[in-house]
């Protein structure tokens, strides 16, 4: 089953949101899940230690290091529809071997250099690998906190250095959204949040159903399973 890394070198690029926005919509149409947390910070653990779910659908490894990762992830592709890791947000050995394990590679960048350069030094190994070993993982930047209203400079120089890369860029960026923030309070889930508490919750699922679509287009002997989607 395939193995999907969060990468970025620099921590706070909204690699765990993006995570666990992904991690939940794929429970929800009826998929089992996998999430496999390298990071010391542990956010993704802190929500799932106090978040209502079946593990039945969703399962959680935690404190992995390098020398456990290729064991946990090889364990639950057997198991799981997806396995999910989240890196940690600096330089790490994690990172490479976690790249030599995954389908594809997915960089949160928010709109600013420093994220464009921790996004780079990931961009950067995938490189090399290609060049020098001929492997090619595939990768995609998702462009993350984005401000539905303003493109700033910042976000306008960030693309415009992806595009000199030719890295591929998803088409569906992930909005600031307060409800994204409120998934890591409340420790649930977008569809389970009550709307009358939480600001433009039907445009936050709807952003995050769409940035699913768009990732499972990434794995195409995923997308023609079909997808039971549980209210």
């Amino acid at each position: 089953m395939p193995v999907i890394s969060f990468a970025n070198t620099k921590g706070g690029a909204g690699k765990t949101t993006a995570l666990l926005l992904l991690a939940t919509e794929l429970i929800r149409r009826g998929n089992r899940v996998c999430v496999v947390d390298t990071d010391p910070q542990r956010w993704i653990s802190r929500w799932f230690e106090g978040a209502n779910t079946s593990q039945d659908q969703i399962s959680l490894s935690t404190y992995v290091t390098a020398a456990t990762l290729q064991r946990t992830v090889e364990d639950a592709r057997s198991k799981f529809d997806y396995v999910l890791v989240d890196l940690p947000g600096s330089q790490s050995p994690l990172l490479a071997t976690a790249i030599g394990l995954s389908h594809h590679i997915l960089i949160p960048i928010q709109g600013s250099s420093m994220d464009a350069q921790g996004g780079a030094q990931v961009l950067e190994i995938l490189a090399y690998l290609n060049n020098r070993a001929n492997i090619v993982i595939p990768h995609s930047v998702v462009l993350s906190r984005v401000n539905s209203m303003v493109t700033t400079r910042a976000m306008l120089a960030v693309k415009g250095l992806l595009a000199q890369r030719n890295v591929h860029v998803l088409g569906t960026p992930l909005i600031e959204r307060a409800a994204f923030r409120d998934m890591f309070d409340f420790k649930t889930h977008l569809h389970l949040m009550d709307p009358e508490k939480v600001s433009n919750l039907d445009k936050a699922i709807a952003n995050a159903e769409a940035f699913t679509d768009e990732v499972l287009t990434l794995l195409p002997q995923v997308v023609a399973k079909p997808q039971l989607r549980v209210a």
